[in-house]
Order: C-alpha cells, then structure tokens, then sequence
C-alpha cells in the first residue's frame, strides 16, 4: 500500500469504542493538503453531552468550533469520539467549553480557533461559552456562528 497523509490515523475506518474520558480519547491529525492558503474549518456538534458534576444530570450543548488550520488538519472521527466521550464526564459547562479548545489549539496549533458553547438551560439559565485565540485573520471569511440567542433553541 502507498504510503499518503491518511496513512497513520487508527480510528478511521475501525469499529473505535467511545472513549472512557476526555483525558483517555485520542485525538487525531493529518498534514494540511492546502496548507498554502487562509480558509475556515466549521464543526457543528448540535447534540454534545456532558454531567453535571455536582448532580450528575445531563447538560446539553450545541457546540460551533472554527479553526484556520495551519499545518494540521484534526480528522473528524476523533473529534467525533473526543466529544463523545464527554458523556459520562462531569464538569460545569465553562470548563468543558474551555477545555475541547485549548486541547485542540494545543493539538492542532492552528493559525486561529474559536468556540461557542450554546449551553441549554439548567435552573431556568442557559449559560453561552466563548472563546478565540486572537483577532480574526486578515482575508478569511468567518461566517456567524449562527446560533440564535436562546428562546427554545432549535
């Protein structure tokens, strides 16, 4: 088989089991094919899970995570197993936010991230999560995350 830029990844295209823990799932990169040009990257992760570590209820968030990648480009099974394997953890809403993107800033050093953490409410108050690396990149078009402020979000 030749050798490509997919060819050390161990996730995809293999039955993988959700990670136990955040500390436990392993992330995943390839070489920016592109890495020529300035782009945005956008994942959606409209159902993301995790506890309550205090009660250990469920909190429901609608994630929107930008990036302009550099070298590295974060392959979207990983991602899809990292997140997942918030479910069973427990932390406030702030810390989970805040730790998905310093974990992928730290993993993929792109030239820029963002994230938004759409929290839905829990005692009535729906707690929004932001975060960015810096100001925006110069001639990089980052749409609107998109996510109305919260009146039964959809």
């Amino acid at each position: 088989m030749t050798e490509t830029i997919y060819s050390g990844l161990k996730q995809l295209g293999e039955a993988t089991d959700l990670p136990d823990s955040p500390e436990t799932a392993e992330l995943e990169r390839v070489q920016n094919p592109q890495a020529d040009i300035a782009y945005c990257v956008r994942f959606v992760a409209p159902e993301f899970t995790s506890l309550c570590p205090m009660t250990g209820q469920p909190d429901f968030a609608h994630l929107v995570i930008d990036y302009v990648p550099g070298d590295w480009l974060v392959e979207s099974k990983s991602l899809k197993l990292y997140l997942g394997s918030f479910r069973n953890h427990g932390a406030f809403h702030e810390d989970c936010t805040i730790s998905i993107a310093r974990r992928l800033f730290a993993f993929l050093d792109p030239q820029w991230l963002r994230i938004g953490g759409y929290w839905y409410p829990r005692g009535g108050i729906p707690i929004d999560v932001f975060w960015q690396t810096g100001p925006l990149p110069e001639g990089v078009w980052i749409p609107d995350q998109g996510v109305a402020p919260y009146r039964g979000r959809g």
